[in-house]
């Protein structure tokens, strides 16, 4: 027989969003339970070095920080399951989880499954990611200074990375295979830049290295025959982008055209009792220290929501 478990508040996602919503409910007395598919997945957790989340000093991988931001959700009363979430349904006073591992109900549900959904699909870039591949130049730009490196992409996401990229790097080769909208402002600052070398009509084909890390990239020009090898040490993958993790939501959530999770203020989506926070909302700015903001901002919604009052409490957050 399945088991069956009650909770005022579920989350599903481990990541940061989720470990500080959970932090902040379980602080708040209600009984709270984190689903995580996985905690060594996801973006933070695959991030090689953090440098930037704000007092936390020294060499602290992704993986450690997640584990700091777990442990203190549990220490708070929070209970942590690795549990793959395949579906959920939903009534006005109950929201249903299901996974191999039991069904969760609760009387709040909290979505934090992240937007990491982009598959490896050149050669080394999953060998070397965390090793001088990323998917995050404000995450990593400030690990390449004084040092080259390619940016391959001609979406938004890859012409705003780049850019980033020349505040650090020495020369940043953007790679285009398909031709980028040349009327953004953001195009001509990146084009008039110094660092910038253009590599127009020109494919991303492999990503090379060794124990050290990545040290040069080949690529195929449609005007040449033959490969060119670029010695780089970092190689910033946006070809494919990324999509929020919604596919167990069976379209039962209301979204944004760009993929994201629509939700207010508070983080709370178009269906009462259901929030979204951190990159399952697909905004502009991923990095751990927002979505830590999002689950703090849900957390607070929560706690309000549940005992009916017309006024977050905060005698309770720093205490």
């Amino acid at each position: 027989m399945t088991k069956m478990e009650k909770f005022d508040v579920v989350v599903i996602g481990g990541g940061p969003a989720g470990c500080s919503c959970a932090l902040y409910t379980a602080r708040s007395n209600l009984s709270t339970i984190i689903l995580d598919k996985n905690p060594a997945v996801g973006a933070l957790a695959i991030t090689h070095k953090i440098a930037n989340y704000p007092g936390v000093a020294g060499d602290y991988s992704g993986e450690e920080l997640l584990k700091i931001m777990r442990d203190q959700s549990i220490s708070y009363g929070a209970k942590y399951m690795q549990a793959q979430v395949y579906g959920i349904s939903m009534s006005e006073s109950e929201k249903i989880v299901y996974t191999p591992e039991g069904t969760f109900i609760g009387k709040t549900l909290v979505l934090a499954t992240g937007a990491m959904a982009r598959a490896s699909t050149l050669p080394g870039e999953n060998k070397f990611l965390g090793k001088g591949v990323s998917y995050c130049a404000t995450c990593d730009g400030a690990f390449y200074k004084q040092k080259s490196v390619a940016v391959y992409g001609s979406n938004q996401e890859a012409i705003d990375e780049a850019l980033v990229l020349t505040k650090f790097a020495s020369t940043v080769h953007w790679i285009t295979n398909s031709k980028p909208s040349m009327n953004s402002i953001e195009i001509k600052n990146l084009l008039e830049s110094n660092k910038i070398k253009h590599w127009k009509r020109t494919r991303l084909t492999s990503i090379q290295g060794d124990d050290q890390g990545v040290n040069s990239v080949k690529v195929k020009s449609s005007r040449e025959s033959e490969e060119q090898e670029i010695l780089v040490q970092g190689a910033f993958i946006y070809s494919t982008g990324s999509l929020p993790i919604t596919d167990y939501l069976q379209e039962q959530i209301p979204v944004k055209p760009n993929g994201g999770v629509q939700v207010n203020n508070d983080m709370m989506t178009d269906i009462e009792g259901v929030w979204a926070i951190g990159d399952i909302r697909n905004t502009p700015f991923k990095q751990a220290v927002v979505a830590c903001s999002d689950g703090c901002i849900a957390a607070m919604a929560i706690d309000k929501y549940l005992n009916q009052r017309k006024v977050v409490r905060v005698d309770w957050v720093h205490r």
